[in-house]
């Protein structure tokens, strides 16, 4: 008896979907910049982070897993990343050159994840990968939010926290480039190869 798949639009996929909906929302937000507009495009972009929480973790509970999802749930991450950086650089909020070595160091790794893929390699995320998405978000969160709030100058901290993941980016980057080789060299024809992304 042949196993029920899940529905292509179950809701951990429709969760991810919304993260791709939030970017244009996001981007108007920050043509229009003022206070409330950043406190707004950071409380979206938050409450997007959120969602990639969630769906991960109703894919796994309902068994909802489906190959459009593990396609979409990293492109939707990239995406909302990327739009959200671009936007902060005509604001003056994180250098253009960062924002050009986070985005080509994602790029980078796609690709030879595309690679591994076709030398039958299992790509599972790791704790370094972990940490590289935690500190990206908090920095781009912060860096949207911009203004003072109460005692807390948002901006000093997201620029602190955008170093922190920049250096953690090319870290886990790094790492995941000197373990695919060295499994491609030991075992050509496939392997286990856990992801620095």
């Amino acid at each position: 008896m042949n196993k029920e798949q899940p529905k292509l639009l179950n809701l951990a996929n429709m969760l991810t979907l919304s993260r791709v909906a939030a970017i244009p929302v996001l981007v108007l937000l920050l043509i229009f910049e003022n206070k409330t507009a950043s406190i707004l495009a950071a409380l979206i972009f938050l409450a997007a982070v959120l969602t990639d929480l969630l769906d991960g973790f109703l894919a796994r509970r309902h068994k909802l897993v489906t190959n459009f999802g593990r396609f979409l749930d990293p492109l939707a991450d990239k995406l909302l990343n990327s739009a959200a950086l671009i936007m902060l650089i005509p604001l003056d909020r994180v250098a253009a050159w960062m924002v050009f070595l986070i985005i080509g160091r994602d790029l980078a790794i796609t690709g030879l994840r595309a690679i591994a893929t076709t030398e039958g390699m299992v790509i599972d995320a790791s704790l370094l990968g972990k940490r590289k998405t935690l500190t990206q978000n908090i920095a781009i969160c912060l860096l949207l939010g911009h203004y003072p709030i109460w005692f807390l100058d948002l901006h000093i901290y997201g620029t602190f926290f955008i170093w922190v993941a920049l250096l953690i980016t090319y870290w886990s980057g790094a790492a995941y480039f000197i373990k695919f080789y060295k499994v491609v060299g030991a075992n050509p024809g496939g392997g286990n190869l856990t992801s620095q992304d």
